[in-house]
Parts: C-alpha cells; structure tokens; sequence
C-alpha cells in the first residue's frame, strides 16, 4: 500500500511563500491524479489543487493565480507553490491520490498553514 506523507507547512505573514510536499512510499505513476485539499476550523475539507498522471491541472477559484501544483515523478513527489498567502489559507492541509476514476482514497496525514496579517 503506497502511503503519502506532506511537509513544508508552517506559520508565515501573510503575503509570503510556502511549498507544501507530497512525498509517496511508492511509485506515484500507480495513481491517475493527486491532489492537496485543506481543512480549517469548523469548515468542511475542501479541494486546493489537483494533478494527474499526464500533468493536467486543477485548481480552486480562492488559490488560482497564487498557487501551482506540480509533480517530480522521478522523487515520486507532488508539490503544492503557495505564493502570496492570505490569512484565510490557514488550515491543514492533506496530499491525497486517487487511482481510475474513482473517488480520492488514499490520504497523508496533514501538515498545518497557518498564515497571520
């Protein structure tokens, strides 16, 4: 079973930069898409960005212009560009594939933004 750990999260002023990473204990080529969603208090989990296999994109209408996600097959890693944060980034956010058309199913643990103005 492929497992998904992310990193790169912190704590930053708004207007600043993060890359979050997606790093897969196995070959990422084993799903069709990738994804980074978030989570912030109270709030339902929410897609950020999406990446398939063949490198299509996807993103969020709060993240598109700031953020970019892009892929390393060769290090088996997802990453997630975080330009120009805004306080209402903060949440957790979680790395998660999918394989066919199916729903997402495989989910890392998280790794916390927090961004303050």
């Amino acid at each position: 079973q492929v497992q998904l750990v992310e990193s790169g999260g912190g704590s930053v002023q708004a207007g600043r930069s993060l890359r979050l990473s997606c790093a897969a204990s196995g070959s990422i080529f084993s799903f069709t898409a990738v994804g980074w969603y978030r989570q912030a208090p109270g709030n339902q989990r929410e897609p950020v960005a999406t990446i398939t296999i063949m490198g299509s994109t996807n993103y969020a209408n709060a993240v598109k212009g700031r953020f970019t996600i892009s892929k390393d097959t060769a290090k088996n890693t997802v990453y997630l560009q975080m330009n120009n944060l805004k306080p209402e980034d903060t949440a957790l956010y979680f790395c998660a594939a999918r394989r066919g058309l199916g729903d997402y199913n495989v989910w890392g643990q998280g790794t916390q933004v927090t961004v303050s103005s």
